[in-house]
């Protein structure tokens, strides 16, 4: 049996009608979010759960697959269905209702203080699959605190695998992820890191090299190699890519 856009809407609870909804508190959105695609690289598109489908999608191609925003934007959910691998369709579906059960336990008005983050593949207009990374985040809740309008920023993933799920709050210590196998949000640390550490790891993402990091810092090139694994064993990650994006997620850096 195939997988419908109506599964998608399965755990959502929309209490109102859409004709009810004040949709003049809609186009700010759109217009903020049209500025920021200018000077990002990342895609980014609002969801409006009321109509099932979008409310805006900027021209970045990273999410379009070919395609042009206003095609994107007119197939909506059925986006997802024409260019996601059918084994990831069953894990976004699987993310929404584990996300909305979340979701549904925040206090009302902490609920924009929250975002998840996901990767999974999507098939370019040349069959190509590429990983990329989602990151959602509630914008605008209707009179009963369910989530209207949602950004989304859509970037290269730098893992392997989809998955690596993740929620975190504002200015908070810790995060939740996601265990498949267990099917629970588990709480986690957020991971420190010291002065040196920090240091090293945004000249790593300005593509400094290691032995002109040791000549700014005034310690060894050995001393940049330790600091450097530290990152990678306290982040958990396979390279430097994957410890920057962990720490932007975090927002550690």
């Amino acid at each position: 049996m195939g997988i419908s856009v109506n599964d998608f809407f399965r755990p959502i609870k929309l209490q109102e009608n859409s004709h009810n909804l004040d949709y003049t508190k809609v186009k700010p959105y759109i217009q903020c979010v049209r500025s920021m695609s200018l000077v990002t690289y990342q895609s980014i598109y609002l969801i409006d759960y009321y109509t099932r489908g979008f409310a805006y999608v900027s021209d970045n191609p990273i999410f379009l697959c070919g395609k042009t925003p206003a095609q994107v934007l007119r197939e909506g959910y059925l986006f997802y269905l024409q260019n996601v691998p059918m084994s990831d369709l069953e894990l976004l579906l699987k993310i929404n209702e584990a996300g909305f059960h979340f979701y549904n336990n925040i206090p009302s008005d902490e609920k924009t203080d929250y975002s998840i983050s996901y990767d999974f593949h999507l098939m370019q207009s040349t069959q190509r699959t590429i990983l990329i990374n989602h990151k959602l985040t509630p914008l605008l809740l209707d009179r009963d605190a369910n989530i209207w309008i949602a950004l989304c920023l859509v970037s290269l993933s730098s893992h392997r695998h989809s998955g690596n799920i993740e929620i975190s709050k504002r200015a908070a210590n810790t995060y939740y992820e996601f265990d498949m196998t267990a099917n629970k949000w588990i709480e986690r640390e957020k991971v420190k890191l010291n002065k040196k550490e920090k240091e090293v790891l945004i000249m790593s993402g300005q593509g400094v090299t290691m032995g002109e990091m040791a000549e700014r810092l005034f310690i060894s090139l050995d001393t940049v190699k330790f600091h450097r694994k530290n990152i990678l064993k306290k982040l958990n990650a396979k390279n430097i890519s994957e410890a920057i994006a962990a720490a932007a997620n975090h927002s550690i850096i």
